[in-house]
């Protein structure tokens, strides 16, 4: 569960992440045009084709999905295996990302930061901090995480148990 992560993981993954792909959902729903334009920093917006109000609008549903898969992954395992195996998988696609859009940008444009706008900045620059802080909770820079023991686990189970019979008693 996200709550055994380290206080800023937990922060960053379960708070600022979520947020950040709720904003890159509702950017192609709510501004499609503007959304595609802002891609690059020299385009300005103009009437989409279908394909590209398609294609925003499939990307931003994109976002929608990692940021419910991130919520409910994040809240719902009580398995650190399997949120580290999450935030693996964002890892890999984070080097993607970011590697997608500076080929797509160009080297020379990429490495023009000053030039960057917003748009460039949510997809390398966010990303490369997503990427840094996950490569950070690897590397154990955030401390360990607060693991249950076997005994707390049983406890729960304990208590998961015990409130069901008292349901079923109650509908009896």
């Amino acid at each position: 569960m996200a709550s055994q992560l380290p206080t800023i993981p937990r922060v960053v993954f379960t708070i600022l992440e979520p947020i950040s792909l709720i904003a890159g959902f509702l950017g192609p729903l709510l501004a499609p045009s503007f959304f595609v334009s802002s891609q690059t920093a020299y385009e300005i917006p103009h009437s989409l084709y279908l394909s590209e109000h398609i294609l925003a609008l499939q990307l931003g549903n994109c976002y929608l999905l990692l940021a419910l898969l991130g919520l409910f992954i994040l809240n719902t395992t009580s398995e650190i295996k399997t949120v580290r195996a999450y935030l693996v998988a964002l890892w890999i696609a984070d080097i993607g990302h970011v590697g997608v859009t500076a080929w797509a940008m160009g080297m020379q444009a990429f490495i023009d930061v000053a030039g960057w706008n917003a748009m460039a900045w949510g997809n390398i620059g966010a990303t490369v901090f997503l990427f840094v802080m996950r490569s950070s909770y690897f590397l154990g820079a955030f401390g360990p995480n607060q693991e249950k023991s076997n005994a707390q686990r049983v406890k729960e189970m304990e208590g998961l148990l015990e409130q069901m019979k008292s349901s079923k008693t109650k509908e009896l």
